[in-house]
């Protein structure tokens, strides 16, 4: 079950450990409080096919293709990709993704990049044809051998996922059953939705030896007025802002003005936290455990400090906790 997995719960002000089951989340959370998820769903990217020659291929979507035109009775769609075939295809390539659906190549990019336009029957729709012929991608360090499971379909998704757009799946949320949750509102906490579509970008490790000269990546993100306003409503009465997972963090923060009000609106994110960071609105942070040399281990150190994380972490590691997507749950509270 979701609410399963530890908690290893850590004062941000006093450095005090507690730990748990994550169920105990509620014990945490006062009335007034209001707890903000990532309502992004995770969409079926990874695609398997031919090229004309016959040669097998394998192509990720790196996000959510945008229907362009129709034309000739097709539908088109636009995206950027990575394909994985014995030679890499060239632009004007025609690859075969299923019984009604195509990819042209356009254009090779830099990193390995590919710009591909698909195109469907008019009468098909998308996301119905990448339903039946996607697989929705699990993180590098998950291998399955047969590809992804209708299990991995269903728990690599947040209860309340709603909007598809994300490659990953934003795993903080991944803990909290519908019971739970329910449980927490009746306790007089209120929650609420933002959208971030977590790109392909989150498991890019820092590579640089200075880590302010690593360059984020920049992932759509939405949040509606009435978010907006439950948020800053919150905050002005005095509770709590708690952020299931680095990516509403981001949002959060990223979508504060001058004036520490939250405003609604949709635009590309590219806020880089890392230590020295003053957190707007934020208060208190529920997280997995992260890889090293992640972008998200700077944002969870600058919440509570460097060296408290890191003592946390060998902690972790000491009590063997589950790191990562199907891991086990941290609290950085007050």
């Amino acid at each position: 079950a979701r609410v399963n997995s530890r908690l290893l719960t850590l004062n941000k002000t006093t450095g005090k450990r507690e730990h748990g089951s994550f169920h105990n989340i509620i014990d945490l959370l006062n009335p007034g409080d209001l707890l903000v998820v990532n309502d992004t769903k995770v969409f079926p990217a990874r695609l398997y096919g031919n090229k004309e020659s016959g040669g097998k291929v394998e192509v990720f979507l790196l996000s959510y293709p945008v229907e362009t035109r129709l034309r000739e009775k097709k539908k088109q769609a636009g995206v950027t990709s990575l394909i994985k075939s014995s030679k890499r295809p060239k632009p004007g390539t025609t690859l075969y993704l299923g019984p009604d659906l195509e990819a042209e190549v356009l254009e090779l990019l830099d990193g390995g990049k590919v710009k591909i336009r698909l195109s469907y029957s008019c009468d098909k729709d998308l996301s119905a044809i990448l339903e039946n012929h996607g697989q929705v991608p699990l993180p590098p360090y998950i291998s399955r051998t047969e590809g992804t499971t209708e299990e991995d379909r269903e728990r690599y998704q947040t209860v309340y996922a709603k909007n598809p757009g994300a490659v990953a799946a934003p795993t903080a949320g991944l803990h909290f059953s519908e019971k739970l949750l329910q449980d927490i509102r009746k306790k007089g906490v209120n929650t609420t939705q933002i959208t971030l579509h977590v790109g392909h970008g989150t498991f890019a490790p820092v590579r640089c030896e200075d880590i302010r000269e690593h360059n984020i990546h920049q992932e759509y993100v939405s949040v509606s007025s009435e978010s907006a306003d439950k948020i800053n409503k919150t905050r002005k009465a005095g509770g709590k802002i708690w952020a299931v997972g680095t990516t509403t963090v981001r949002t959060i923060e990223f979508m504060t003005d001058d004036n520490g009000k939250v405003v609604a609106g949709n635009d590309w994110c590219g806020l880089y936290i890392m230590p020295g960071y003053e957190f707007k609105v934020v208060d208190n942070l529920i997280t997995n455990f992260h890889l090293p040399e992640s972008s998200l281990l700077f944002l969870v150190s600058a919440l509570c400090g460097k060296e408290s994380l890191m003592d946390t972490y060998q902690e972790a590691i000491n009590m063997g906790y589950r790191f990562y997507s199907y891991g086990d749950a941290m609290a950085i509270c007050d």
